[in-house]
C-alpha cells in the first residue's frame, strides 16, 4: 500500500469538478435488491496463499519493480496460474496484459526561480530553502518568465465550498493552501488532496500549482521529496510544473493581499482568486526515462449479463532494491505482505470462483502495476478501461491481507461510502463480526490505494484492512499487534515470506469478499454510493448506461 495520495487521472478529476454543482442522486438501489449469494462454501487454502507469497516475495524477483526482471517473472507466474485454472485472458484481443507505459522523471539540476513584485524588483528563491519545484509529465524542461501569481485559498471546488468562482487562470500560477478547511472535518477527503487541487487549477488554465505549506513538518517532507525520481503514466495531463513554498516565502511574495485573504480562506470558499500583484519565473530541467510495464487481467465470463462486470484488483509490484544493503547484506524489498499477500489472495479468489457457481456478471481479476509509484497501474486502467467503468458494478481491492488471529471487526477503508460495505456486513454478521473503519481515519487511506482510481471514475469501490479487535484480547491486544507489525515490516527489508503467518483473519476476509463479489455479480441491481460520498454524482452521470 502506498502512503501518499494518488495522482488521479485527469478525466476523473474533471468529472469530479463538474459534479461539484450537480445534484446528488438519491440512494438506490435498496440493499434488499441484493439477494444473498448462493449457498456455495468457498474453500480458501492457507497453504496455497503461503506458497504464492513465498515465490512472489523471493529474492529471485528482486522486489518486483516495474520494467525489471521481477516484472517478467511475476507476469509469467500469474499467467501460468490462470491458464492452469482454465480462466480466460482478460485483456484486449485475447491478451493477458494491458500495456502501461510509465515515465520516470529525475531532476537534472537544481531548479532556479525568482519572483517580482509590483515595484519591479526581482527576488531570487533558493531551491530547497524557499521553494521546491518539479516539472509536469508533459515536458521535462520548463522555462516560464513572469507568470502572474494568484491565491485560491484551499483550491477546492466542491458542494458547499468554492474557491474559484468563474476565475480564468490561463497562463497563471496559483498558490493554494495544503489540506482542507475545518468544515470538511478533520479526516482527509478527496477535495483536500493535491490531485483535486492540481486538476482544478489545470482545468482553469493554470500553468503551475504551488502548495503553501503551513506546517513545518510538511515543508520538510516536500523538500526531501523534491530531488527524488518520480513516475507518472505516459500521456497524463497535469500542470506544467508543481511545487511548494513555506509560510515565510508566501508572506514575502503575497504581502498584504495574501495576509488578508488567508483568514477568510480558512472559513469560507473565496469564490474567486486573489491577485497577489507578483510574478514568478522558473527554470526546471529533468531527465526522463520510459518504462514499459503491464497490468495483468483474467476473467470468468458472466452467464446472464456478460457485458456487466465485477472487478477484483490487487497490485503485483513492490519497490525493488535498496540503494545500500543492510548489516546482513540484504538489499531486496521483497514485499511479502505488501503486496505479494494481496496478489496471492486474488489468485485464490479466482480459483474459488472458477470452482463455484458461474457468476451472472463477468468477474475480472486485475493485477495492476506501479501502485507503489503513485497508483499508476490503476490510473492507467481507469483512463483507458478494458471494461467500461459505467458498466462495472464494483471494484473490490485487496492490498495487504491481515496476518492476525480472529477478529470481531472487519475493517474497511472509507467506512460509510457505499452499499458494498452494507452487503459485506450481512456476511460479516454470520461470522459474528461487524464492519468498522480502519481505525486511522486521519490518514485518509481510502484515497491511497488502487480502488481509489475506480472510485474517482464513479465505480463503488471497497478495500478491507487489518482488524484490530481480536476475539482473544480485544482492541487492547489487537492495536499494538497491528502497529507493531506495521513498524517492523511495512516497506522494510524485513518484509519477507515467513512460515509462521497467521492466516486466520485473512481466510475469514477472503470468504467475505468472495460472497460479496458473487452477490453483486448475481444481482440485477447496481451497488450505489451513499448520498454524502463525493463520488456519488459522478456515478449518476452514467446512470443511463445501467438501465
Amino acid at each position: 500500500m502506498i502512503h501518499r495520495r494518488s495522482p488521479l487521472i485527469a478525466l476523473a478529476a474533471l468529472a469530479l469538478a463538474a459534479c461539484a454543482t450537480t445534484p446528488v442522486a438519491p440512494l438506490a438501489p435498496k440493499l434488499d435488491a441484493f439477494a444473498v449469494a448462493s449457498a456455495a462454501t468457498p474453500q480458501f487454502s492457507a497453504q496455497r496463499l503461503s506458497d504464492h507469497i513465498k515465490y512472489l516475495a523471493s529474492d529471485e524477483l528482486e522486489g518486483r519493480f516495474p520494467g525489471l526482471v521481477g516484472e517478467r517473472l511475476t507476469l509469467a507466474y500469474l499467467q501460468a496460474q490462470y491458464e492452469a485454472m482454465g480462466l480466460e485472458p482478460g485483456g484486449r484481443d485475447g491478451s493477458w496484459l494491458q500495456p502501461v507505459d510509465l515515465v520516470r522523471f529525475t531532476p537534472e539540476r537544481a531548479p532556479t526561480a525568482s519572483w517580482t513584485g509590483a515595484d519591479g524588483m526581482a527576488h531570487t528563491l533558493v531551491s530547497g530553502t524557499d521553494i521546491t519545484l518539479r516539472a509536469g509529465p508533459a515536458e521535462p524542461v520548463v522555462k516560464i518568465e513572469g507568470a502572474p501569481l494568484v491565491f485560491a485559498g484551499y483550491g477546492i471546488s466542491a458542494p458547499q465550498w468554492d474557491d474559484y468562482g468563474s476565475a480564468d487562470l490561463t497562463g497563471k500560477v496559483v498558490i493554494v493552501l495544503r489540506g482542507q478547511p475545518d468544515s470538511m472535518g478533520a479526516d482527509p477527503n478527496f477535495y483536500g488532496s493535491g490531485t483535486h487541487k492540481t486538476q482544478e487549477a489545470v482545468r482553469r488554465g493554470a500553468v503551475g500549482v504551488i502548495s503553501l505549506q503551513d506546517v513545518d513538518g510538511r515543508w520538510r517532507r516536500a523538500v526531501a521529496g523534491a530531488t527524488r525520481p518520480q513516475m507518472t503514466v505516459k500521456g497524463a495531463k497535469d500542470a506544467r510544473f508543481t511545487g511548494s513554498i513555506n509560510m515565510e516565502t508566501g508572506a514575502a511574495i503575497g504581502g498584504e493581499p495574501l495576509s488578508a485573504a488567508l483568514a477568510r480562506a480558512k472559513t469560507t470558499g473565496l469564490g474567486g482568486v486573489v491577485d497577489l500583484n507578483a510574478r514568478l519565473s522558473v527554470d526546471i530541467a529533468e531527465t526522463t526515462e520510459v518504462i514499459h510495464s503491464n497490468n495483468v487481467l483474467a476473467k470468468i465470463p458472466g452467464t446472464e449479463r456478460p457485458d456487466e462486470y465485477v472487478v477484483y484488483s490487487a497490485h503485483w509490484d513492490h519497490v525493488g532494491k535498496a540503494r545500500t544493503p543492510d548489516a546482513e547484506g540484504d538489499d531486496i524489498f521483497n514485499g511479502a505482505w505488501d503486496n505479494a499477500s494481496g496478489t496471492a489472495g486474488l489468485i485464490e479468489m479466482a480459483r474459488v470462483f472458477k470452482g463455484g457457481p458461474a457468476p451472472q456478471r463477468t468477474v475480472v481479476f486485475l493485477h495492476v502495476t506501479a501502485e507503489e509509484q503513485g497508483l499508476l497501474g490503476s490510473e492507467a486502467y481507469a483512463a483507458d478501461p478494458v471494461y467500461p467503468l459505467a458498466k462495472t458494478a464494483a471494484d473490490i481491492n485487496i492490498d495487504m491481507l491481515p496476518f492476525t488471529p480472529a477478529t470481531r471487526d472487519v475493517a474497511v477503508f472509507g467506512v460509510g461510502k457505499s452499499e458494498l460495505e452494507d452487503i459485506l456486513g450481512r456476511f460479516a454478521a454470520v461470522q459474528g463480526r461487524v464492519v468498522t473503519g480502519d481505525g486511522y481515519p486521519e490518514e485518509g487511506f481510502y484515497y491511497r490505494s488502487d480502488h481509489f482510481n475506480f472510485a474517482a471514475g464513479g465505480v463503488p469501490a471497497l478495500m478491507p484492512w487489518t482488524g484490530r479487535d481480536f476475539v482473544e484480547g480485544g482492541i487492547e491486544a489487537g492495536k499494538p499487534y497491528y502497529e507493531g507489525a506495521m513498524a517492523k515490516y511495512y516497506h522494510k527489508l524485513t518484509d519477507e515470506w515467513r512460515a509462521d503467518y497467521d492466516f486466520t483473519a485473512a481466510l475469514q476476509n477472503l470468504d467475505l469478499l468472495y460472497r460479496l463479489g458473487l452477490t453483486v455479480a448475481d444481482s440485477e441491481s447496481w451497488p450505489a454510493w451513499k448520498p454524502m460520498a463525493e463520488f456519488n454524482a459522478i456515478r449518476d452521470r452514467t446512470a443511463d448506461q445501467r438501465r
